[in-house]
């Protein structure tokens, strides 16, 4: 078998950098923001607030792939227009999901990471055409995917070309119902271990309970992530999605302190 491009054996630790931000640097990059985009205006207050805490990057789904489909699927290309616009604004790099590879080109007019979501990490023919862009990627790990199958999907883009991939562990479907998913860290472990590529962890997703986000979060730097992605908003009861999960400013402020501290010991 052919030996995998990200394997620890096969060169140096792949640093993605996107803007001026760096992942796999010794800072830990912190990505907030809401989990759909609204509107122009409370894009635009969610961003100055994160900013002034230090947030690194700015998230928002313009596409959402709901389980529903009579739930709210996103503003689609409006809401690429408002999170550029905030983003240009305040100074500050996005990531937002892209579903269909038919998206692609457009979506790169307006973000700086592209996202593949949890049910799109099996979607090869997206995964190869983002492979053949120079884009950052941010691949999610899928709902019931094995830590092999999670790389492999990762293969799936860098064998095209492109290594700018930064991988997200953000909890699999296990037999545990009181969470929204379960956590697994030890995904975290293994890839620092084993492999040349960046991971965050995604604990909104993870646990999809909004006070069990700031102790996963440190668990997750502890573990070994270079960094975190955090459902927040001003009004967190208000989201439009998935408000359970998402924190509030406060909250989040708590979590930034606590991983600074954690950063001068890991």
């Amino acid at each position: 078998m052919k030996k995998l491009l990200i394997d620890q054996n096969n060169g140096e630790l792949i640093k993605v950098k996107v803007k001026d931000v760096v992942f796999g640097g010794k800072e830990k990059v912190i990505i907030s923001g809401p989990c759909s985009i609204e509107s122009y205006d409370i894009m635009m207050r969610i961003g100055k607030e994160l900013k002034d805490l230090g947030v690194h990057m700015l998230r928002g789904g313009a596409f959402k792939p709901r389980t529903s489909p009579y739930d709210f699927q996103g503003l689609k290309e409006e809401g690429l227009k408002i999170i550029k616009s905030v983003s240009e604004e305040i100074n500050i790099p996005i990531v937002t999901e892209v579903m269909d590879a038919r998206d692609i080109d457009n979506a790169l007019n307006y973000t700086d990471m592209i996202q593949v979501g949890s049910r799109n990490m099996y979607n090869y023919t997206l995964l190869k055409e983002l492979g053949r862009t120079n884009s950052p990627i941010l691949l999610k790990r899928g709902l019931s995917a094995t830590i092999s199958e999670w790389i492999c999907a990762a293969e799936y883009i860098m064998i095209e070309g492109n290594t700018n991939v930064v991988l997200c562990e953000r909890g699999i479907r296990t037999f545990e119902s009181y969470t929204r998913n379960t956590l697994d860290l030890n995904s975290v472990a293994v890839i620092k271990q084993k492999y040349r590529i960046p991971v965050i962890v995604d604990p909104s997703h993870g646990t999809g309970i909004r006070e069990l986000v700031p102790s996963m979060s440190l668990a997750s730097i502890t573990a070994g992530a270079d960094g975190l992605i955090i459902e927040s908003h001003i009004s967190p009861d208000n989201a439009v999605s998935d408000a359970r999960q998402t924190v509030s400013m406060k909250s989040l402020e708590n979590i930034i302190e606590g991983v600074k501290k954690l950063e001068q010991v890991f």
